[in-house]
């Protein structure tokens, strides 16, 4: 039985993974055990989906992105490179927190788009049709349609479903 999805050479993934139909997981990756990606993905270069973590139809995460147990990111939803999603709001070195039961959860809905260098601050839920703009620090739940930018990121507009500003 041939596969269904592609996986480069490079890249690893682990037992106990299941991936989508079309899916393609590109050089040097890492797909960590319990995690499941839908049909259709894109995963760029150098990206890390860790444990159990939950991906939808037809996302897109460009190179040097982690996606850390807890986050769950719905169908259709943009990663930019390099952008960050943490997991825990007071890691210490001295006291490991490790387990789903430390993790906090981070949903982003269908089809919001997270820009290059962003931050994604654990615990918080992203709204449908969403933009983070390149280089925000999302630290509160953002409402669907907005647009989102700064440090700690504000909303400054609506989109709509294709990402146009509609309201400033």
């Amino acid at each position: 039985m041939s596969k269904t999805f592609f996986v480069h050479d490079s890249s690893y993934v682990d037992d106990d993974v299941t991936i989508g139909m079309g899916t393609k997981i590109w050089h040097f990756s890492h797909i960590q055990s319990g995690s499941i990606i839908g049909t259709n993905c894109s995963i760029g270069q150098n990206v890390n989906i860790g444990n159990n973590v939950i991906i939808g139809n037809k996302v897109k995460i460009q190179n040097n992105v982690s996606v850390y147990e807890g986050v769950e990111l719905e169908d259709y939803v943009f990663c930019g490179p390099s952008m960050v999603f943490t997991n825990i709001k007071l890691p210490r070195s001295e006291f490991p927190q490790r387990g789903s039961k430390y993790y906090l959860k981070t949903l982003v809905k269908k089809s919001a788009s997270i820009g290059a260098n962003a931050t994604i601050v654990c615990g918080v839920t992203i709204g449908e049709y969403a933009i983070i703009g390149a280089g925000a620090v999302v630290t509160k739940d953002v409402p669907p349609y907005s647009l989102v930018i700064g440090n700690p990121a504000r909303i400054v507009g609506k989109v709509d479903k294709r990402g146009n500003v509609v309201s400033v």
